[in-house]
């Protein structure tokens, strides 16, 4: 056997079945006690008749094995011959066949089995088995008991489904089937009706109804001849039963209260029996037609169908009604052909009316969900006629006509609904829609078609922000082809990819890319001979997308990757060498920013895409072609983090699961996880965890094939096997890699590392122990991690529990329970186990949160490992005798001995506290003890106890005490100021005062508060004598002595979280104990640890402290526990609980409305958790119910929100507007909430003018909730983002009761705005009114006859920008814009502008004016920006029009105009309209420019201050406000003076240097800013600087020096550094007189002085500066020795962590662009301490928590190693790096610079001073390492979540190893050194003293002083056995020289790729 035929074997045994079979579970059948004598007595001894087959059947207890049986029993009758019908045995048999057939369950497979079975019964046996199953089947018919009935129906039902005996009985009782189904739906009716409110019950009985009416359908439908029989004998019993059912189902058809899903049913069953009882059937269409007109003529119809049907035939029919009606109609008519004839036709026609009507009534989302899908059956309908109707038909349905335009309309008004579905609805009749217009033209040219051509310019108009748009485009694609929307727009690729950053949005344009470019590739292929049609299409779809992957926005790269990239590579395979061809010619010669993705990222996302897609074999050889193993390794530690994740990907994803990894695969994956771990983003993280389980599982399931393919034990000649063949070879390889990989991980867990190392460690391990679990069956692991865990391992992954952040114990406790092996060798000593669990208890009640979650954790590791103290498990011996192995019951026994331990702790500290709050909160805070209880409970399984009794009197006890502590702390949750109840100080004499403060809280904000306001006049007194007399009474509580005797200090916040914490742990347990506990439906049940009474206590607790506690934290977490009672109530089988949400919901409605003073809901902190319990009660109704409690309770609080009684106070008015506003914002109620969206608008506007603060404030956010609900949820800055408006159709369709509401609001507001006498403030809701309209914009689509138009709105917006307020005027100016089509804005602009007064008016108002002109440029602004009119013939000639009008009114930005608010406005419209000038637009600049505006700009500016100078000594209203409108219009002018005057000598009017000398900031500052973009785009585009920013060096040397105002003068130093200092710095000696040493201090003193932006620009600046001074000074360096000193200070002090980030971004620039020079260059200009200092600093920043000073500082070290004489130290010269692998290529690149300079002598005790953290003080630390004990253990310091210590320890050792081991250590320890290795020992001796000071079990009760101490006794460690190697008295250790040696300083061989 060959090699390939060995990779074929291999490829086979990869597709067998490696994976488990899922068990297929099957009841057994059984017979009754009768039927089993019948069969033993017919059973014959051999067992071989029927009855012994049968017998044996029915004797399994496998209902699998019973399965073969029966299917054994009909080949065995056709055996028989035909004289075995007489037979009585087989008689007997087929009678208890049928038995067993109508016993067997619906769903029960073996009921499917004897159906199949029995339709092969011969012929000669039939008659008997129909007698058999009808006599059965009138049994059933029979049935008495209700709840019977639904099996009977199910029996009815399997019988009509393809089974020919159950039919043919069916048939034969029929008239007794139909009257069985008449009586069950009625009575199943009336018992719905009895037990109103049970929702468990209701919810059965409605689908017993559901399944009884669609039974009833079937059998109408699949009884042959019943039609003709009904027809031929219409008084028949069957006919009658026919008459009942049809008026039952018109019953449910009216009934609101049965579910939609019935009502629909109904529906199509009232249809069907109309269209089987109806004769002539040619009268059917026009009877329907009258019903769903409501033209129904009484006197014409059926009387049957009168008495039947009677509510149908009346004018007031519901909406649902006629909608399921109309469902029925085109359901249950054959529309097939037209072979309903004209009256069909005219049918369909008033169905479509009567569902245009519907759809403007409708508002109910599921009403509107069935109503899009009948419309999209009836559009399917319509096709099926118009192949055969009449012209008169297809006039009426073109894509002309009204239906269809109505058509268009609904979708336009629908496609962006909130509901997914009904979204995909109206792509459904929208395509449909172009069908029935194709249909209906019969062959005409579609490209040319009017209908096609103007769809398709209205859908390209539109913006690509509207989810509607790609669905459409894409069926037009489809009709039309891709063809003629190219040649509209060749960019329409790229534009739909640009698109794709936004995720809302990825999905339609995914799907609508991908139908294109099918189309695309489908048409050019079948239209062009030759293959360059290819390149064609690559140009077009490609192409943009290599763009796009190149550069773009992080969020749309990796969209396109996820969604787009696939489906092309899908299609097109072979574009992947195009793509890679492309890649790789960009890759080497790419510049730019160093955080871009670039080619190389782009291509290893190709890449990666391809071979998960199964595109790409890395088996064959275009493998290595396409990508070589540097390009590999880039990628792996690229500092862009999607590159990474893509390379890695592409090493670990594959199409096939059973792919062998090869080695150097293996090899790539452990140098990625060595310098991965680290990621602070949580995506990456889980994609790298991810990608790496995916690895794992190809190891785990190609090693099964490869020990199936060594078992075979082939015979090949080893010399043709490559080693990937060798099965023995890659299952060692696999074992290594998987143990080197462990390694890395375990050692990634060491003291201090962070918290993404220790999460990304711990998920990859838990990958692997779930990945090679233990041995069990076929499975043969490769690996098992068990055997690499040892016991220093397993103490690391306990030490884990000690970790602040949850998710890494839970992990950690997660890997540990996937080890039991492990753990149980661990845990055998008692000593230990004595101390763990003593320390879990110490852990309980810490005042440190999370320390009560780490002793949790802990618990639980030894109860499920049961790994209790013996003395413990010795007492509790008695509660179970259990065996060994009966694992569930020992965990239940340990579960409970620890929570009894913990309750008796609890109990102990519950009576402390009740004497002293403050020692409570200072020593022994409750929570911790009940939190642990709270996940003991959570881990057990509780549904399966055995100690009930025990558990029962727990769980008592606990309720108990749960009510005892929330009394302890509630005093102070429902303080009104709980957050200030205690002084903040820690003195004794303010501590001694909280006795009596906790004695006198009572709450100031319930309604009597409001009621009385006198009360806090009296409470608020204070009574010194008093206190006096109290505090002599309290001296025992000024101090609170902890347990060990230490006294403590007590702060406000120590007692308030302790309060807090523990309410919210008490929720939380009551909560856990609800959900998880199983009920007692009575006290004397046996099962069930919860009474009923218990359930309602704990609701009454909850009720009592959400509607009482002030606290948020409080609340919130009680609502969190409250949520689960709610969910249990509403599931529970108990109808006095299911009925208790209701009871607690009318209750506080109740409570609100009464506004009762004695009542103690809270009325401020937004209602405090009323809200909140509302919130709950409502959110856990079940949502397939009809949301009855949801309706009532939205209807009472609208009521009250709009309620104006003035008589019952504002207290239920501001409690409803709070209320509504969190139901708003819950997202549980979706769209059940959206019909009462308008009536909260109303509330909120009609609130905001109420007189009352708190009222107002209440409506304001509210307001705000149903922006947010309305239009979604903000992404981004743009307050007004396309993405969060919506068209004014859709808005009022959906809220059509706005439409009149706002208008006349707005009107009401615009006619009173204006008035002579009106107050500034008199109409607030304008407010609100304009941010609601400013976020709607008319549809293009909306044509002139919308009924919804917003056009009415157009002119009482222009009314309100004559506004008195300011900020009314700006928003009424915002809010016209959308109002006004683009066509519109010239003439709307015409007219704003003629409204303006002339010069000669004597009367106008300056508000008047200022409102017109914001109009006039927010309209400009809109229209001269927009793209999609550029091009527009007709733009040049309305902005002509535009221009004339203006300068009509150009007396506005003269003086003569005394407002300088208006003067501005004006001169921002000149400013707009020049703008638009400067842009080239096909040669119509000189038509334009004839208007003189220019001349006018040029007089304008010449003639204002800027050239005159200012008359104003102080700020005049409007001035900066004109000043910067001025300068923004002067500027350009400058500019064409500048161009004008080029090379002449005439002096300019008006120049830079004159703007810099004005006296005004906003002059100054705006003109730098122009200067200083000039000088950046120069310098990036590496062009000369302008001339004139060349000339004006002295100018800027000038203003910096006197410049005061900090934006200034930081632009000014800006310009400085982006200028050549050539060009200015020899002008300091003349104009600033300072030398050029001189002004380097200065730069450096401001650098050292300020601490904002301007610091990082100074330092960036003298950077410059002093590089510039070394390069042109080499022969005087000497000179600049203390500069350069003081500079290196300078950089040093700027990378500290503690300032901010800008501070040390401009350190990282500064080195950046000085690291050629200071820190790599061969002959070292710095001395060596300096060197060594700066390369401290970029180490610094290496190891930074900020990601954007990281990468920043890996620019530096990118740039130190590509110098000439550093670019061989490393083999990533060159490359973009991440800042883990960057930490230690700095550190070889500096060891290698040492080695060239020889300079490691003196170097060496720096770095090992590094090393021994001499600069870390660490000498404070380790005298006092525990003074921790006595901070505050509230405050908070400087935490770095990213540095490890030992990280940077470790490289640094193995660096100096490596670089000693090359050098040689020629000379003798130093004195340094030999100083060094005193400090060294002295420490290492001082932390094993300290260590032994420690408590037991340190790590877990010291955990801050432990970890210091660990990572300090590495330092030493490592400098100790750094020195005595270099004594040669130590060998080089295998850690200290890892295998990535080769890898990182191996001098670069490969040639780049």
């Amino acid at each position: 056997m060959g090699g390939k035929q060995q990779m074929r074997l291999l490829f086979v045994l990869s597709k067998m079945g490696v994976k488990k079979k899922r068990e297929m579970q099957v009841a057994a059948l059984t017979v009754c006690h009768q039927d089993l004598e019948i069969l033993r007595s017919f059973a014959d001894a051999e067992g071989k008749n029927l009855a012994s087959l049968l017998l044996h059947c029915v004797q399994l207890t496998d209902g699998v094995s019973q399965i073969h049986s029966v299917k054994q029993i009909v080949p065995f009758l056709e055996k028989v011959d035909k004289n075995g019908v007489c037979d009585p045995a087989i008689q007997s048999c087929l009678d208890i066949l049928a038995g067993i057939y109508f016993s067997v369950t619906l769903k029960n497979p073996l009921k499917k089995v004897l159906i199949s079975s029995l339709n092969g019964l011969p012929k000669f046996f039939l008659t008997e088995a129909i007698h058999s199953f009808t006599s059965h089947l009138r049994e059933e018919l029979n049935t008495a008991d209700l709840y019977s009935y639904r099996k009977v129906i199910d029996n009815i039902s399997s019988c009509m489904e393809n089974f020919n005996l159950g039919r043919a009985s069916v048939v034969n009782l029929l008239e007794n089937v139909l009257h069985f189904l008449h009586k069950s739906l009625i009575e199943i009716l009336e018992e719905n009706r009895k037990f109103s409110g049970n929702h468990i019950v209701q919810t059965q009985l409605m689908n017993d109804l559901l399944v009884g009416i669609r039974v009833s359908m079937t059998l109408v439908q699949k009884v042959q001849g019943l039609q003709s029989d009904l027809g031929n004998d219409s008084g028949s019993p069957i006919w009658q039963t026919m008459c009942g059912l049809l008026s039952v189902f018109t019953k449910f058809l009216n009934d609101d209260d049965l579910l939609q899903t019935i009502q629909s049913t109904s529906g199509l069953a009232v249809i069907l029996f109309v269209k089987t009882m109806l004769h002539p059937s040619e009268k059917l269409p026009e009877l329907i037609s009258s019903l769903l007109l409501q033209s129904v003529d009484c006197t014409s119809i059926p009387e049957w169908f009168m008495n039947s049907c009677r509510s149908l035939c009346c004018a007031d029919v519901p909406a649902s009604t006629l909608l399921f009606l109309c469902q029925g109609t085109l359901a249950m008519l054959d529309w097939q052909d037209g072979s309903m004839g004209p009256s069909g036709e005219a049918l369909l026609l008033d169905t479509v009316r009567v569902l245009f009507t519907l759809s403007s009534q409708i508002k109910e989302s599921t009403l509107e969900m069935f109503l899009s899908r009948i419309l999209a059956s009836w559009t399917n309908s319509a096709i099926h006629i118009l192949g055969s109707s009449s012209p008169s038909l297809k006039d009426s349905l073109n894509g002309g006509s009204s239906i269809a335009r109505r058509l268009l309309e609904y979708v336009y008004t629908h496609w962006e609904h909130p509901l997914d579905a009904l979204r995909h609805q109206t792509k459904i009749i929208f395509r449909n829609l172009l069908q029935m217009h194709r249909l209906t033209t019969e062959g005409a040219d579609l490209v040319t078609d009017p209908f096609f051509k103007e769809l398709t310019k209205n859908l390209l108009q539109l913006e690509w922000h509207i989810k509607g748009k790609y669905a459409c485009l894409g069926c037009l694609v489809e009709s039309i082809g891709i063809e003629h929307i190219l040649s509209i727009d060749k960019t329409i690729p790229s534009q739909i990819l640009e698109v794709m950053g936004d995720q809302s949005l990825v999905p339609y344009a995914s799907d609508l890319l991908e139908t294109m470019f099918k189309n695309h590739k489908s048409h050019l292929k079948s239209q062009t001979a030759t293959s360059t049609w290819m390149d064609e299409w690559h140009e077009t779809w490609v192409s943009p997308l290599l763009s796009i992957l190149c550069g773009g926005n992080l969020d749309q790269k990796s969209y396109v990757i996820d969604y787009y990239l696939p489906r092309l590579l899908n299609y097109s395979p072979e574009s992947l060498q195009y793509m890679v061809k492309i890649l790789q010619a960009s890759i080497d010669t790419e510049t730019g920013a160093c955080n871009r993705r670039g080619a190389l990222g782009a291509l290893m996302a190709c890449l990666r895409t391809a071979r998960a897609h199964g595109h790409l074999q890395p088996a064959t050889p275009a493998w290595e072609n396409l990508v070589c193993g540097a390009r590999i390794k880039q990628g792996l530690i690229h500092q862009h983090c999607q590159v990474r994740i893509d390379t890695l990907g592409l090493l670990c994803e594959s199409n096939r699961s059973t792919e062998v990894v090869s080695p150097e695969e293996m090899q790539w994956v452990q140098f990625f996880i060595t310098y991965n771990l680290n990621s602070q983003s949580p995506g990456v993280r889980q994609q790298i965890c991810s990608l790496l389980k995916k690895l794992f599982c190809r190891i785990q399931e190609s090693s099964q094939v490869l020990y199936k393919l060594e078992q075979r034990k082939s015979t090949l000649d080893s010399e043709n096997r490559s080693s990937r063949e060798q099965p023995p070879v890659s299952l060692q390889q696999y074992k290594n890699f998987m143990s080197s990989v462990c390694d890395i991980l375990f050692e990634a867990l060491f003291p201090g590392s962070s918290y993404s190392t220790r999460f990304s460690a711990l998920s990859i391990l838990g990958s692997v122990a779930e990945v090679f679990p233990v041995s069990e069956g076929t499975i043969q692991p490769v690996y098992q991690l068990s055997h690499d865990i040892d016991a220093g391992r397993f103490q690391i992954l306990i030490e884990c529990f000690t970790s602040t952040f949850e998710e890494v114990k839970t992990l950690a406790f997660d890997l540990l329970m996937k080890l039991p092996s492990v753990i149980a060798g661990q845990f055998q000593d008692p000593e230990k186990l004595q101390d763990l669990f003593q320390a879990a208890l110490e852990l309980s009640t810490s005042t440190k949160p999370y320390d009560c979650v780490t002793a949790s954790y802990l618990l639980n590791l030894l109860i499920w490992q049961d790994a209790l103290p013996a003395s413990l498990s010795a007492s509790s011996a008695w509660l179970l005798t259990c065996e060994a192995g009966e694992k569930a019951a020992v965990l239940e026994r340990n579960t409970l001995v620890v929570i009894k331990c913990l309750m008796e702790s609890l109990e102990d500290e519950i009576s402390q506290a009740e004497d002293s709050l403050l020692q409570a909160a200072s020593s022994f805070p409750m929570y911790g003890r009940v939190h642990c209880i709270t996940r003991a409970f959570q881990k057990l399984p509780l549904h399966d106890l055995q100690l009930v009794s025990e558990w029962r009197l727990v769980v008592e006890r606990l309720l108990l005490l749960s009510y005892r502590l929330s009394a302890v702390v509630s005093p102070v949750i429902q303080s009104s100021s709980p957050e200030g109840l205690i002084p903040m100080d820690t003195d004794s004499e303010s501590a001694s005062r909280l006795q009596v403060i906790l004695n006198e809280i009572q709450p100031r904000d319930t309604n009597a508060y409001f009621n009385q306001a006198k009360i806090l006049k009296e409470r608020g007194s204070f009574d010194l004598e008093d206190l006096s007399a109290s505090v002599s009474d309290i001296d025992s509580f000024t101090e609170s002595k902890g347990r060990e005797g230490r006294t403590c200090d007590v702060t406000a916040q120590m007692v308030l979280v302790c309060c807090w914490r523990s309410m919210k742990e008490v929720a939380l347990l009551l909560g856990t104990l609800c959900q998880l506990l199983p009920m007692r439906p009575v006290p004397e049940s046996c099962s069930g640890l919860l009474t009923v009474q218990q359930v309602k206590e704990i609701g009454d607790y909850f009720k009592q402290h959400l509607l009482q506690s002030r606290h948020r934290g409080a609340f919130e977490l009680a609502y969190t526990g409250f949520v689960k009672l709610t969910e249990i109530l509403n599931r529970c089988s108990d109808v006095s609980l299911q009925k208790l949400p209701e009871q607690w919901l009318w209750s506080v409605l109740e409570e609100i409305k009464s506004s009762d003073p004695s009542s103690k809901l809270c009325a401020t902190r937004r209602s405090a958790g009323i809200p909140f319990y509302i919130q709950a009660l409502l959110a856990s109704e079940p949502k397939k119910g009809k949301m009855d409690l949801l309706k009532i309770t939205m209807k009472e609080l609208i009521s009250l929100a709009l309620s104006v009684d003035a008589s019952k106070g504002i207290v239920p008015q501001v409690h409803a507007l709070n209320i509504l506003r969190a139901l708003f914002r819950d997202t549980r109620l979706g769209e059940n909430i959206i019909p009462y969206v308008a009536d909260g608008a109303k509330a909120a506007i009609l609130g905001f003018t109420s007189p009352v603060w708190a009222v107002r404030n209440s409506s304001t956010l509210l307001f705000s909730s149903l922006i947010t609900r309305i239009f979604g949820v903000k992404r981004g800055k743009d307050e007004l983002s396309k993405t969060n408006r919506m068209t004014g159709r859709e808005f009022f369709s959906r809220f059509p009761e706005l439409y009149p509401f706002l208008l006349k609001q707005l009107e009401t507001v615009a006619n009173t705005v204006d008035s002579e006498t009106g107050e500034p403030d008199r109409r607030p809701s304008m407010f609100l009114l304009l941010l609601v309209l400013e976020r709607l914009y008319p549809s293009p689509m909306d044509g002139t006859s919308s009924a919804l138009s917003l056009a009415p709105f157009v002119p009482f917006i222009i009314r309100c920008g004559c506004s008195p307020i300011y900020h009314s005027r700006e928003m009424a100016a915002r809010a016209l814009v959308p109002f006004i089509t683009i066509d519109q804005i010239p003439s709307t602009v015409h007219a704003l502008l003629d409204s303006l007064p002339n010069s000669t008016n004597r009367c106008f108002r300056q508000n008047h004016i200022h409102g017109t002109l914001l109009q006039v440029f927010h309209l400009l602004q809109a229209y001269v920006t927009d793209s999609r009119h550029r091009t527009n013939a007709d733009f040049q000639q309305e902005l002509s029009d535009v221009i004339v009008c203006t300068k009509a009114k150009l007396w506005l930005a003269t003086r003569q105009n005394p407002c300088l608010v208006t003067r501005a406005v004006y001169i921002d419209v000149l400013f707009l309209l020049t703008s638009c000038l400067d842009r080239p637009a096909e040669g119509q600049h000189p038509a334009l420019e004839s208007l003189g505006l220019w001349d006018d700009v040029r007089r304008i500016v010449l003639g204002s201050e800027l050239v005159t100078g200012f008359p104003w000594t102080f700020k005049v209203p409007g001035l900066p406000q004109y000043l910067q409108s001025l300068t923004k219009l002067a500027i350009p002018e400058v500019w064409a003076s500048l161009a004008e005057a080029e090379g002449q000598a005439v002096p300019v009017p008006l120049s830079f240097p004159r703007l810099l000398e004005s006296s005004f900031s906003e002059v100054r500052l705006l003109t730098l800013e122009t200067l200083l973009e000039r000088a950046t785009s120069s310098e990036l585009e590496e062009k000369e600087p302008h001339p004139l920013l060349c000339s004006m060096g002295e100018e800027f040397l000038l203003l910096a020096m006197k410049e005061n105002h900090p934006g200034c003068f930081c632009q000014v130093l800006k310009i400085l550094y982006h200028m050549n200092p050539s060009e200015w710095l020899p002008q300091t000696e003349c104009c600033v007189h300072l030398s050029t040493k001189e002004f380097l201090i200065w730069t450096m003193d401001i650098a050292s002085n300020d601490r904002s932006e301007i610091q990082s620009v100074a330092l960036k600046l003298a950077s410059k500066v002093i590089a510039y001074h070394v390069q042109t000074c080499e022969e005087n360096k000497d000179s600049l020795a203390s500069e350069l000193r003081q500079w290196v200070q300078l950089v040093v002090r700027s990378c500290e962590d503690h300032l901010p980030t800008a501070s040390r971004l401009a350190a990282a620039a500064a080195l950046t662009n000085t690291a050629p020079l200071f820190l790599t260059s061969p002959q070292p200009i710095l001395e060596l301490q300096d060197t060594l200092s700066l390369w401290r600093c970029v180490l610094t920043l290496l190891q930074s928590e900020e990601q954007t000073v990281r990468e920043a500082a890996t620019e530096i070290v990118t740039t130190a190693m590509s110098q000439g004489n550093t670019c061989q130290s490393t083999e990533f010269a060159f490359c973009q790096v991440n800042a883990s692998i960057a930490l230690a290529l700095a550190l070889a690149v500096l060891c290698d610079l040492l080695r060239q300079w020889d300079q490691l002598v003196p170097a060496l005790p720096i770095l090992l001073g590094w090393l021994l953290g001499e600069d870390d003080d660490t000498q404070d630390l380790l005298q006092s390492p525990h003074q921790g004990e006595d901070d505050y253990i509230f405050e908070k310091s400087e935490v770095n979540f990213w540095a490890e210590t030992l990280t940077f320890v470790k490289c640094l050792c193995r660096q100096l190893f490596h670089l000693l081991c090359q050098s040689g250590w020629p000379a003798p320890h130093s004195q340094k050194l030999c100083h060094l290795q005193t400090i060294a020992s002295e420490q290492r001796h001082l932390v094993s003293q300290l260590f032994r000071e420690l408590p037991l079990s340190a790590e877990f009760l010291k955990t801050v002083e432990y970890t210091r101490l660990r990572i300090q006794e590495e330092r030493t460690s490592a400098v100790l056995r750094l020195l005595a190697f270099l004594e040669g008295k130590e060998v080089l250790r295998a850690e200290d020289c890892p295998r990535e040696w080769r890898q990182l300083m191996a001098p670069r061989t490969e040639a780049a790729c």
